[in-house]
């Protein structure tokens, strides 16, 4: 079977991002303590992200609206002013923060480009995502940059299509199973499972163990024997 094109998840996969957001979080939890416990502030800020998903998309920005209307939920409408500058310079914050690449990422791209088609796939805000492109060093290396509203089966048809020669001879690598993994199969194409030492919430999902173009690896330094040896 041959393989032209790798798509590549961006966030977790390439370069860290859910410690930054989780560390936002729990600085946001000890900034309404005098408002509710952990686990209602948590249960209450992840029903607020699920209801703003749609409205506002994935990425740091929607994240910030999103502590600012549970805070205003908890605080019955009436969060003071210093609350929300906090979370504003904590929003400001993440979106300056620098850009670490995980291990062994440099030289996995680097010996996948010249054998095949790169395609950084990846969802959030347009803006960060291309600063975080940018910032990674790692721009070069890819033949096309797609920062989409949603990873569906739709998207990485499209996708697949118009950077290669169609899903079924592509891979796709990620560290989200519902994202990255789960419509990528469903569009023909292969899919790698590199998970990351933490999963946001709402991109938990069961893998497709026994499916014959799932691939599961513990870091990006093997993905490109496991897909030479799928390409032969």
């Amino acid at each position: 079977m041959p393989i032209t094109t790798v798509g590549l998840d961006a966030d977790d996969t390439l370069w860290h991002n859910e410690t930054i957001f989780r560390l936002t979080h729990a600085r946001f939890v000890d900034l309404l303590a005098d408002h509710g416990d952990e686990a209602t502030i948590e249960a209450r800020m992840a029903d607020t992200e699920r209801r703003n998903l749609r409205l506002y998309g994935y990425g740091v920005k929607g994240f910030t609206l999103s502590m600012i209307e549970t805070a205003m939920e908890l605080c019955d409408g009436g969060a003071p002013p210093e609350v929300v500058r906090e979370i504003l310079a904590a929003g400001r914050e993440m979106l300056a923060h620098p850009v670490e690449t995980l291990p062994g990422v440099d030289e996995a791209l680097a010996a996948l480009s010249e054998k095949y088609r790169l395609v950084l796939i990846t969802k959030g805000d347009l803006m960060d995502q291309e600063r975080k492109v940018a910032a990674s060093g790692l721009g070069d290396l890819f033949a096309a940059v797609e920062i989409v509203s949603e990873k569906d089966r739709g998207a990485y048809d499209r996708v697949f299509a118009r950077h290669g020669t169609g899903a079924d001879e592509a891979v796709m690598a990620g560290n989200s199973v519902k994202s990255d993994i789960l419509p990528a199969i469903e569009a023909g194409a292969f899919a790698v499972h590199i998970p990351y030492h933490v999963t946001w919430a709402h991109e938990i999902a069961e893998p497709p163990v026994d499916h014959p173009r799932f691939g599961l690896l513990t870091s990006i330094s093997d993905l490109p024997a496991w897909i030479a040896e799928r390409a032969t």
